[in-house]
């Protein structure tokens, strides 16, 4: 599982940070709330039942009095309803509720006893609040008060409260995604400059005065910088130094062995032999060297003109004694191309090279947009060595297992390094029908 990033996880801290809290302070609202309206609700209930129960106990006076009359005399609203226990008997006001049902046994209990007592009871599925106020031993009034309103006070206060804490948590990813774009920004810095001299741009640097908490990081990697820069520089010189050395002997060497080449015909066989060899090997040396030099030279800019693609493969084609019509230019393909002309016929030469050498000759070079690609009738490249192919002194395995001299394990990696000069890459693909198929990406250069 792929771990979350650390701006991501900022984020989200502070969303459930805000939304814990504001679900606490919901919660703690909405209970507080709810008791207080509760018992507002039950206080009001049993002052209107006291009210009503002195009138009940005004109006029994006499041998006979109208019952029904005196409890439709009271004015309860469509939220009330009053029953009335008297001699034994109960009363109500209306027909729908039979006599003592509602009323739960423990409060008909106290109110024998003489106490008055409130009581919340569920009827019908309607919460209902039930107060009981005795008259006299033989007379106890019931006030059954619904509480259907105040359960939609509470269901609106917490549908409310449940949408500010999401819009609270909300804001707290918000602000959490704010301070983290802050926070970070000076690293994020970084890590461009890290890119740009990744890139080859070793001129990249960070500016330590932007934030002022980071100056000790920003020197260090400054200095980090620049120690990369001057042993990549004095490595270059090295390698610039090494091989313009060995040029000279090479050339001596080289001028020797093909004076004494031109007088083959007067050695024997074996001396014959050998000098094949020490020319053949010459040959290499200078060609290793040469490779060299451009390695040392590859971190220098692209110096990119206007260059006709089509017409410089098929050159590059034709001094490898190739025709032109191995040429495929693809639909939608640039007249012109801005790249660097030595560099990309550079690269396409050793391609080509390539091909010719360890993959049983070119089939197709196909132009496209912002790309190059090589077909050769070979075995192909294995899988697990299409990354390590393009490194230095490595040798595809055909060219191994032959036991070939031809090659110095650098072309492929001087056609690496001239693709990331224009901003691209090189790889190499399946092709269709068998083979390789070597491409090179310029980084959209046209």
């Amino acid at each position: 599982m792929r771990r979350m990033g650390l701006r991501a996880r900022v984020t989200a801290a502070f969303a459930v940070g805000a939304l814990l809290l504001s679900a606490c302070v919901t919660l703690g609202s909405y209970e507080l709330t709810r008791h207080t309206l509760a018992a507002e609700r039950e206080r009001t209930a049993v002052r209107a039942a006291y009210f009503d129960a002195a009138v009940v106990d005004a109006g029994l006076t006499g041998r006979s009095p109208d019952v029904l009359a005196l409890l439709r005399s009271l004015d309860t609203g469509a939220d009330r309803s009053v029953l009335l226990q008297w001699n034994g008997l109960w009363y109500s006001r209306t027909a729908d509720l039979a006599a003592g049902d509602p009323v739960p046994q423990a409060l008909q209990q106290l109110a024998r006893r003489g106490e008055a007592g409130a009581q919340r009871i569920h009827r019908d599925g309607q919460a209902m609040l039930v107060v009981a106020v005795p008259l006299s031993e033989t007379a106890v009034l019931y006030e059954l008060v619904s509480l259907r309103e105040l359960e939609r006070t509470l269901q609106v206060l917490a549908l409310v409260l449940t949408v500010v804490a999401v819009l609270v948590g909300a804001g707290g990813a918000a602000v959490g995604r704010y301070v983290t774009r802050h926070a970070l920004g000076p690293l994020t810095a970084v890590v461009a400059t890290a890119r740009d001299l990744a890139g080859g741009d070793l001129d990249a640097r960070m500016d330590a005065h932007t934030e002022p908490d980071l100056a000790p990081l920003s020197a260090s990697f400054n200095h980090m910088a620049d120690e990369l820069s001057r042993r990549l520089a004095r490595d270059r010189r090295f390698a610039e130094d090494v091989s313009h050395e060995l040029r000279s002997p090479l050339q001596t060497l080289s001028a020797a062995a093909s004076v004494i080449d031109r007088r083959r015909d007067g050695l024997d066989d074996r001396s014959a032999e050998a000098l094949g060899m020490i020319t053949e090997e010459v040959r290499r040396f200078q060609v290793l060297v040469n490779d060299l030099l451009e390695l040392a030279r590859g971190d220098q800019p692209a110096q990119r003109e206007a260059t006709d693609l089509p017409t410089l493969v098929a050159k590059a084609l034709r001094r490898r004694g190739l025709g032109a019509e191995l040429v495929e230019v693809l639909p939608g393909t640039p007249a012109v191309w801005q790249v660097d002309r030595r560099r990309v016929e550079q690269a396409l030469t050793n391609l080509i090279d390539n091909a010719q050498q360890h993959g049983d000759g070119v089939t197709a070079v196909r132009v496209g947009a912002y790309f190059v690609e090589v077909d050769d009738a070979g075995p192909g490249v294995p899988p697990e060595q299409r990354e390590t192919i393009f490194d230095r002194f490595v040798r595809g395995p055909r060219a191994t297992a032959r036991g070939s001299a031809d090659g110095t394990g650098l072309g492929l990696s001087i056609v690496a390094q001239h693709a990331a000069a224009h901003d691209g890459r090189a790889l190499v693909l399946d092709r269709p029908g068998g083979g390789a198929r070597f491409r090179i990406e310029l980084g959209g250069g046209a």
